[in-house]
């Protein structure tokens, strides 16, 4: 089995509502449980940026369902890696809400405190995933 890391930046559709988010996180942590997904999630009521981590074909899969979800736009994959080990392997799915994304965090990894992930590489918006999942309290 071949383990992968795809990060990914979204924004929130028209006809998302915060219901959604709720939605999804109760989702993903069921779905993502049963297949051996585990992952991060971080929202600001604007933006979806997202960590799956798992097997290659499931990993894939979920991404593809991600893409035809309508409460997401403007989907971009960041980061597409096989990796030896998880980073997120407490989750099924850690959610970092807007609270918890500061600013000094967000400078260190972008040119702005602003949480602007369309403006950075999938190795940074990996490396910012990996400090807040150090420095927050992921629920």
């Amino acid at each position: 089995m071949e383990l992968v890391r795809l990060v990914y930046v979204s924004k929130i559709s028209d006809t998302f509502n915060e219901a959604d988010i709720v939605n999804i996180l109760e989702t993903a942590r069921s779905n993502n449980h049963k297949h051996g997904v585990t992952g991060l999630l971080c929202f600001n009521r604007k933006f979806f940026l997202q960590c799956l981590e798992g097997n290659r074909n499931t990993v894939n899969y979920i991404y593809n369902l991600i893409l035809n979800d309508n409460r997401h736009q403007d989907k971009v994959m960041l980061y597409y890696q096989p990796i030896v080990q998880r980073a997120f392997s407490n989750w099924s799915m850690g959610y970092v809400p807007d609270t918890a994304l500061t600013a000094e965090i967000n400078l260190m990894f972008s040119d702005s405190i602003e949480f602007t992930p369309y403006e950075m590489t999938g190795e940074s918006a990996h490396q910012l995933m990996l400090e807040l999942k150090e420095k927050v309290n992921v629920v």
